[in-house]
């Protein structure tokens, strides 16, 4: 049940698609019908239509409301309720109740029941009886003294049900304001009980005018809005009403209006039309000339400011104007908005004169663009702030840029020389700096060069510039900047920089001094300062600049032919900063060394540690051959390689001295070489004990190799007390690989009785010397020696192949494992090894006797072996070795030794298999209840995959493995005893693998009890059911299966998979069993199965309960005569999704059913298209069949049922279904049907043929045939709806012709609008029937009489509209004169383009007019104006 608030209405729907509609105040029974023929199951508000959504079973949401138009005149007519459908119009606001309504309010309002009346009249539907007559009838009924008249009643209770209309609201408010009561009046618009309107506004604007703005307000009336927000000043309120109302006032006007009284005013009104959208509604031009006319300039600018600040190009006129009329009269106002940069769209030329007219140069200068103006302007520095200028010269180019400079140092040099450096400073990157110099150095400017060089200096690395400006300091007395510059700068020519300084002679030698100590004239500088007498600068050079290079000035003294003694007081005044090394090289090339014996002596005295100093006084004693070699073995600070090779070619046993003592081997070896010394040079590598130095003179491309080694063994070792010495030199001589003079030399030391014969490291390295050279010798020096490492030479005699020699020393050293291993790896002698192993009886000997016989496969002598090892290591080997070759007994017996040394699961599991193999079940069954480690569930497996089923038996019964014993019992074929294991295991794949093996053995009993606990699962009972089935055991698994019906476990798979097997073996009980367990059916795989089984019957039902629909039918149709049944049919083909379903089954029952066709296609009715439906039974011949179909569904106004419906009731001669059929449904070929019937013998017949012509404009042919059968009133009525003149007039000369006046009269009456009085009067004149035409005159003359004197009335209005509209523009005109009055205070015109004159300055204000000063940047505040 759903209630419809709107309407007042319950609407109740049931379940199989009833709908009853009752009022909701009387439930009174309004409407009951069939909104759905299949069941509804949700309904729900449908709030804003006044119904309800309903959702039906197939799906479809359907919607349900009232019509509007017909419902009251249902209720009136049909129920015959006049109450109710008055109270439905009410409530509700319908059509269809407005005679009752106004016939119940004459009757009250006869009765002067005027309260009952005023009521009804608010409530009546659509507001019928709300009108202008309404309000009169109030106002003429006579006021009682002391009663409330009924004019206030009535719109009492108009304000208490709602809203009053625009009439009444205008009625209402009269009577207010005549009583002067306005706080009623703001009472209602709050509460929005009247409704606005322009009169209403009027009417209150003579008491109220914010009260009557806001009335126009919502009243749209625009202009009357505008008006008012001028009136109130509110201008920018006009504005935004305007654009929220899209109402386009005369916005000039309003300027001029505003301009009047307040200026600042009409910049802020002007400012806002222009950011109205789509652009100022008035010209930017216009609005200024107005301003200018009344001389507001400030006003003017501010305006254009504000709208010029986009700088478009269509405003350069505007920019130049702003400009023009400010550089004139306020020059700094100008400077601003130039300053700004706002606009660049102006007329440069033009403004640049004015700016150097005003003083403004530096703007003139901007926006000159000629060189000879701008040379004019630019030499008026005095008037100009410097910085501007800089950066004016900053937009110019490179070559006007000089020629102005040029200009200014021409005009003023000394005045203008700052700038003038200031420009190239500043741009002196685009200017280029040669330019700026030649500039300079064309005015012979050496201060501004020096200047500007000086900023430039910094960031250049080129020569010239350096040099320039080293050149300009020096000529401008810069002396100081001069040394800074060559003291810092790296980058201007040396050379060229010192020819300058030499040149210039400069009474300060500082910078010259600079130049060359950085760049390496020290020569040339000390050449400069002693022959120009310049020695006090030689001394502070030297002592204090750069001491480092004092020999270099040391040198060129003595090439100038210095005295001595002034050099060598130079040189003690500098003492230990001096470097000595270059100053021997310098005194040692002039062959002056002795010079610096004093100065040498000084130093060493002082404790001078310098090599280079003891170098050159050793040079100095050899020289002198002063006692040299106590110098050269004593003094720890010289050089020794420098001084050795100093003493070469004087005295090489002195270098050798000097080069021992300095430990330099190359130096030394080469020396000795050359001179034959190999008796020193032997001592010399014994004695250094260094291994790279041995390589050296060992290495066999020394061609004196052979006489060092002589030296060596002869004389320097056996001198040698120290075994360093000896052990290097060893070392040596086997690094060179010298075997055989390393056997000569380790026999001389160790066998013949030496210091050294007893030395571990000697008698071992000559054994091992012997098996690499000599392994002949080896024996003999193993039996003589008894000092040596016998496992370590064991092993290496090993490595080299001796083994007997091998076997020799480990039998010598009891070293017994090592010696039988030689027998067993390497001499590979097993019976020697067990002869060897009996005489030593040694567990480990034993253990790698086993070993190897373990290896050659000889398990027996292995285990023996290993049994006398005690050795219980290796028993996976050895068990690996006794399962290859199935010695299973004696593995046993090592066994059982194995288990009382070491615990593992893997010897007592293999011995449980030993066991097992020998067939020893007593003892394993006694060994399993001992205690043990064995893995038995491993040991259990391994027996039963080797068929040792017994053994495996006794394994998993203890272990209480219940799957596997089950599993072996089955292959021991103990049946029963499986099941119990199975049992006791309670695994799904047990109870498979036994219930299979029963199945084989034909043990169904069993079988059977297996199988039950294994179709639970339902992963196993696919498998099961094939097993069974592949055996064709079928009555045994359809009873497993129905007796796995009742287990409580049973789930789906078990009932599908008994369907397919009823499918296949037992068709008598499928139909039952889907019945019975529908819902626990696994449908499709049942489907399939009935498929290929072709069970029809179930096969539809099955598709029915899947929901699949479309197949069911399908099936239906295929296999009729099994699965037909019409009831389940109909409900099936209502379901299908596939539209085609519908048409086959419309060809099936013609062709099977054709009684039931009609049934099934009501059923169809909402599905199927109509058209093609008839296209099928008319193709079959059938039409007839399907009448009552398609009389239920014309309703659709489909052209093919129209026409076959048609078809049918001419031929049965049914006009009155015919004309119903028509009236309702024009959706057919309807000049067709009236050609086929216009000559029907029945008249009826013809007359619906004249109809249908009629209907489709075809207004002679109906007209006509209504003529051939008498039928007047039908042609009348057709010639009228022809609204065609010339038929009418056509249809009365028939008339004439035929006698027949009183169609004549009439056919004037229905015609009317269509036939012209003067043809009227003229026909019936001439045929003497002028009385049948009065009435039709008499209507003439009234009506035209009316229009006019509409026509004059609006003529009379038009009139005076126009007399308003001409005053209008009068009043305009004259206010259009009054402001050209204030023209000559406008500033004038811009001259033409080449014509003279410019801007005439305006004459001089009074006081107070002048600008007030500008601040330094921008416009200064509007309010200020």
């Amino acid at each position: 049940m759903q209630i419809s608030h709107k309407y007042g209405l319950i609407f109740v729907i049931t379940k199989l698609g009833l709908l009853f509609v009752y009022d909701l105040e009387t439930a009174s029974a309004v409407y009951r019908n069939r909104i759905s023929p299949d069941p509804i199951f949700l309904t729900s508000e449908a709030s804003a239509a006044g119904g309800f959504y309903a959702i039906n079973r197939r799906g479809q949401v359907l919607l349900a409301t009232v019509n509007e138009a017909t419902i009251v005149p249902f209720v009136s007519s049909q129920l015959n309720n006049l109450e109710l459908a008055v109270n439905l119009a009410k409530r509700g606001n319908l059509p269809g109740a407005e005679n009752l309504v106004v016939q119940r309010f004459q009757e009250l309002f006869a009765q002067t029941k005027y309260k009952e009346a005023a009521e009804l009249a608010a409530e009546s539907p659509q507001g019928i009886l709300r009108t202008p007559d309404t309000v009169a009838k109030f106002q003429s009924v006579p006021v009682q003294a002391g009663q409330t008249p009924p004019l206030l009643q009535y719109f009492g209770t108009l304000l208490t049900r709602g809203k009053l209309n625009a009439f009444e609201s205008l009625e209402l408010s009269r009577l207010v304001v005549n009583q002067n009561k306005k706080n009623l009046l703001e009472n209602w618009l709050a509460e929005d009980k009247l409704e606005c309107s322009e009169e209403l506004g009027d009417l209150v604007k003579t008491v109220d005018n914010d009260l009557a703005l806001k009335i126009y307000i919502k009243a749209r009336a625009t202009p009357k809005v505008v008006a008012a927000f001028a009136e109130r000043r509110e201008f920018d309120k006009i504005l935004i009403y305007s654009k929220q109302v899209g109402y386009t006032p005369d916005y000039l006007f309003l300027l001029q209006t505003i301009l009047r009284t307040d200026p600042q005013g009409a910049v802020n009104f002007a400012l806002m039309m222009s950011q109205m959208e789509g652009g100022c509604p008035v010209d930017y031009n216009t609005i200024t000339d107005l301003f200018l006319q009344r001389n507001l300039i400030r006003e003017a600018t501010a305006f254009l400011l504000d709208v010029l600040k986009p700088n478009l190009p269509e405003h350069a006129f505007l920019q130049t104007k702003v400009l023009e009329i400010n550089l004139v009269t306020f020059p700094n106002v100008a400077d601003a908005i130039l300053a700004n940069g706002m606009f660049t769209h102006y007329d440069r030329p033009r403004i640049a004169q004015l700016c150097e007219k005003a003083g403004l140069f530096v703007r003139a200068l901007q926006h000159y663009t000629e060189l000879p103006d701008i040379k004019r302007v630019i030499v008026n520095t005095h008037a100009i702030e410097p910085q501007s200028l800089v950066e004016f010269f900053g937009t110019l180019s490179r070559e006007w840029a000089l020629e102005c400079m040029k200009d200014l140092l021409l005009v003023n040099l000394r005045g203008n020389l700052q700038i003038i450096v200031q420009v190239a400073k500043e741009y002196c990157e685009q200017l280029g700096v040669d330019a700026c110099i030649k500039l300079f150095e064309q005015f012979k400017s050496y201060e501004g060069l020096y200047f500007f060089l000086g900023s430039y200096l910094s960031s250049s690395e080129d020569p010239d510039i350096h040099f320039k400006y080293i050149e300009a300091a020096a000529k401008t007395g810069q002396i100081k900047e001069v040394e800074r510059v060559t003291r810092e700068s790296n980058f201007y020519d040396a050379e060229k920089t010192k020819n300058f300084l030499m040149e210039a002679k400069l009474p300060d030698a500082r910078p010259l001094i600079n130049v060359c100590d950085r760049f390496g004239f020290v020569p040339d500088l000390t050449h400069y300062l002693y022959t120009n007498n310049m020695l006090r600068y030689i001394e502070g050079y030297v002592q204090k600049v750069n001491p480092g290079n004092a020999p270099l000035v040391v040198g060129q003294l003595l090439d100038d032919e210095c005295p001595e003694d002034f050099i060598k007081g130079l040189i003690l005044s500098v003492r230990s900063l001096l470097p000595v090394e270059p100053l021997v090289e310098e005194c040692e090339k002039r062959n002056r060394l002795r010079l610096l014996t004093q100065f040498l002596e000084h130093l060493v005295s002082e404790g001078s540690q310098d090599v280079h100093v003891h170098n050159a006084l050793g040079k100095i004693i050899i020289d002198s051959n002063n006692n040299p070699e106590h110098f050269l073995t004593t003094n720890p600070y010289y050089d020794s390689r420098v001084v050795g090779k100093y003493c070469e070619k004087r005295d090489p046993t002195l270098a050798v001295v000097a080069y021992r003592r300095g430990q330099c081997d190359d130096e030394l070896i080469n020396v000795t070489n050359k001179n034959s010394l190999f008796k020193l040079q032997a001592r010399y590598v014994v004695e250094r004990m260094d291994g790279d130095l041995w390589e050296k003179v060992l290495n066999p491309e020394n061609e004196y190799r052979r006489q060092l080694i002589d030296q060596v063994v002869s004389t320097a070792l056996p001198e040698s007390k120290s075994p360093e010495q000896v052990s290097a030199t060893v070392k040596a001589f086997m690094t060179a690989d010298l075997p055989h003079e390393l056997i000569e030399l380790l026999e001389k030391i160790v066998l013949q009785n030496s210091a050294f014969s007893g030395n571990f490291n000697l008698q071992n390295l000559l054994i091992l010397t012997a098996i690499k050279a000599d392994p002949s010798r080896v024996m003999d020096y193993i039996n003589r020696l008894d000092n040596f490492d016998g496992p370590a030479v064991g092993e290496v005699a090993v490595e080299a192949q001796l083994y007997e020699e091998a076997f020799a020393i480990f039998k010598k050293f009891n070293l017994n494992v090592q010696a039988v291993n030689v027998l067993l790896d390497n001499i590979r002698s097993i019976d020697r090894a067990v002869e060897f192993a009996f005489r030593v009886e040694e567990d480990a000997v034993w253990s790698q006797v086993a070993k190897a016989q373990l290896r050659e496969g000889l398990v027996s002598d292995a285990i023996e072996s290993f049994i006398r090892a005690d050795d219980a290591t290796q028993f996976l080997d050895v068990i690996r070795a006794s399962e290859d070759a199935d010695v299973y007994s004696d593995l046993v017996r090592y066994l059982l030794m194995v288990r009382q040394k070491v615990k593992e699961p893997k010897v007592d599991s293999e011995l449980i298999y030993a066991y097992a193999k020998t067939d020893r079940l007593g003892e394993i069954e006694e060994f399993i209840l001992m205690p043990n480690v064995a893995n038995l569930q491993n040991v259990g497996d391994r027996l039963f995959d080797e068929a040792l089923y017994e053994a495996a038996k006794i394994i998993f019964a203890f272990i209480s493995n219940w799957a596997k014993l089950a599993v072996t019992l089955v292959r021991l074929k103990q049946f029963q005893g499986a099941v119990d294991a199975a049992r006791k295991a309670n695994s799904a794949k047990t109870w498979k693998e036994v219930c299979f093996a029963c199945v084989d053995a034909e043990e169904f009993r069993l079988a059977q009890i297996c199988g039950l606990n294994v179709i639970i699962q339902v992963d196993d009972l696919e498998e099961v059911s094939e097993y069974y089935q592949n055996r064709g055991c079928f009555n045994e698994l359809i009873s497993l299966m129905e007796s796995g019906l009742g287990l409580e476990r049973a789930h789906m798979g078990i009932f599908t998979e008994l369907g397919v097997l009823y499918a296949r073996y037992r068709a008598e009980k499928l139909m039952e069993h889907i019945k019975l367990f529908s819902t626990r059916l696994n449908i499709p795989k049942l489907i399939r199965a009935c498929d290929e089984q072709q069970h029809w019957k179930e096969l539809t039902y099955l598709y029915i309960q899947y929901d699949e629909f479309d197949n069911a039918a399908t099936t239906v149709m295929n296999h009729s005569p099994e699965a037909w049944d019409h009831m389940q049919f109909k409900d099936i083909i209502v379901k299908v999704a596939s539209v085609e379903l519908y048409y086959k089954a419309v060809h099936f029952y013609l062709q099977e059913h054709p009684d039931l066709i009609n049934d099934m296609l009501n059923v169809l009715a909402l599905r199927v298209d109509h058209t093609r439906v008839v296209d099928i039974m008319r193709k079959a011949g059938h039409l007839r069949l399907v009448k009552p179909y398609m009389v239920a569904v014309q309703s659709n106004n489909v052209s093919a049922v129209n026409e076959a419906l048609n078809e049918i009731y001419v031929e049965e001669e049914d006009y009155d279904r015919l004309r119903e059929s028509i009236d309702l449904h024009d959706n057919f070929d309807q000049i067709g049907l009236a050609q086929k019937i216009e000559k029907h013998e029945l008249l009826e017949m013809r007359r619906v043929a004249a109809y249908i012509y009629k209907k489709a404009g075809r207004w002679k042919q109906s007209i006509a045939l209504s003529k051939k059968d008498n039928l007047y009133k039908d042609a009348m009525e057709t010639a009228s709806q022809s609204g065609d003149r010339e038929l009418a007039e056509e249809l009365l000369v028939y008339f004439i012709e035929q006698g027949k006046k009183e169609c004549f009269a009439a056919c004037l009456f229905v015609c009317y609008d269509l036939i012209r009085p003067d043809v009227a009067l003229e026909m019936a004149w001439v045929n003497n029937m002028i009385d049948f035409t009065f009435p039709f005159l008499l209507q003439f003359i009234r009506e035209y009489t009316g229009k006019v004197d509409e026509l004059i009335k609006d003529k009379i209005e038009a009139q005076k509209d126009v007399k308003a509209k001409e005053q209008e523009e009068k009043e305009v005109i004259a206010q259009q004169n009054m402001y050209a009055q204030l023209l000559p205070l406008a500033l004038p015109a811009p001259p033409m383009p080449g014509m003279g004159g410019g801007f005439a300055p305006p004459p001089p204000m009074g006081g107070g007019m002048g600008m007030p000063p500008m601040p330094p940047y921008g416009m200064p505040q509007m309010g200020s104006y």
